[in-house]
């Protein structure tokens, strides 16, 4: 059965020791199994509180994150590559300290738009750089899962085929591919397919909607999306994200364009996607069950 998460923003711009508690006992109180942390600076986040108020809730975490320009590890520069590098086994540590399992995002370059192709070179360096890392995560059985995201948000992986290859890059156990639906819309011609041939090299997956709200109510088909993961035996965590400008500040609403309030209930927002996604689960399973199992005429029974 796939964990079911919800990400922070959805509660807290921040991840003080207020914050943290916040977000975490309301992931808690809803009935997720996980909550996803951003750590986009994993200096600040307090692991020692962070685990004390995870293991009080009953709650698990993972942690998402994207390099800065001056930290991108795909960009040929060496100064770059050591700051970005070192940010990604902060990151390891910081996973480790709280007790979680996953780290998530745009891990292989910078997190913002491009004006120029990645080089091949730039590439191949990304995929060293997070091969040491991965090295270094598997130590403490943590898995990197590189996220998938459209073109104004990096020059290297937008279509779910592309995170394969970089993953088959690496070349590590413990690097996956991680799938977003509202990216798959902007980049796929098929998310359906995208899903289902990402097969054994899916490690986590975002659920959300074309503008970011409410499940449901925007235009992505979620009901194909939800059939596809389960069609492709995909049993791994499911994280709802959402951004709302309620909650989300600088830098993150420059970079996501979040300029309008798609919901201002976070709570009503959270329980809606936690239904809704064990509902489309279901639905998923019944139909795949359904066309394996399918009716039969009675021949041959008397």
């Amino acid at each position: 059965m796939n964990k079911l998460g919800v990400h922070a923003f959805v509660w807290e711009k921040g991840w003080s020791q207020d914050e943290a508690a916040r977000a975490i006992d309301r992931s808690a109180a809803v009935g997720y199994d996980f909550i996803e942390a951003a750590a986009l600076d994993p200096s600040v986040i307090d692991a020692d509180y962070t685990r004390r108020r995870l293991e009080q809730a009953g709650l698990g975490i993972n942690f998402s994150l994207g390099l800065d320009f001056d930290e991108d590890i795909s960009s040929g520069d060496p100064e770059k590559r050591a700051r970005g590098k070192a940010k990604l086994e902060n990151a390891v540590r910081t996973c480790r300290d709280c007790g979680g399992s996953i780290i998530g995002g745009i891990l292989y370059s910078a997190f913002g738009k491009y004006t120029t192709q990645p080089t091949a070179r730039g590439i191949e360096e990304s995929a060293e750089t997070l091969r040491a890392v991965a090295e270094m995560a598997a130590q403490s059985d943590i898995t990197l899962v590189l996220e998938v995201v459209n073109r104004y948000e990096t020059n290297i992986c937008n279509t779910a085929a592309q995170g394969v290859e970089m993953a088959k890059l690496v070349g590590a156990p413990n690097v996956k591919v991680h799938l977003d639906v509202y990216h798959m819309n902007i980049e796929e011609s098929d998310i359906a397919s995208a899903i289902v041939d990402t097969g054994e090299h899916l490690g986590y997956f975002h659920t959300g909607d074309s503008h970011r709200g409410y499940l449901g109510s925007g235009s992505i088909d979620l009901t194909a999306v939800f059939r596809a993961l389960v069609r492709a035996k995909y049993r791994g965590p499911i994280t709802f994200e959402s951004f709302s400008s309620r909650v989300v500040g600088q830098p993150l609403e420059g970079i996501l364009g979040i300029w309008r309030n798609l919901w201002e209930d976070g709570e009503d927002l959270a329980s809606h996607a936690l239904m809704y996604t064990k509902a489309q689960l279901k639905a998923a399973e019944e139909a795949e069950r359904q066309a394996r199992e399918r009716s039969r005429l009675p021949l041959g029974r008397g």
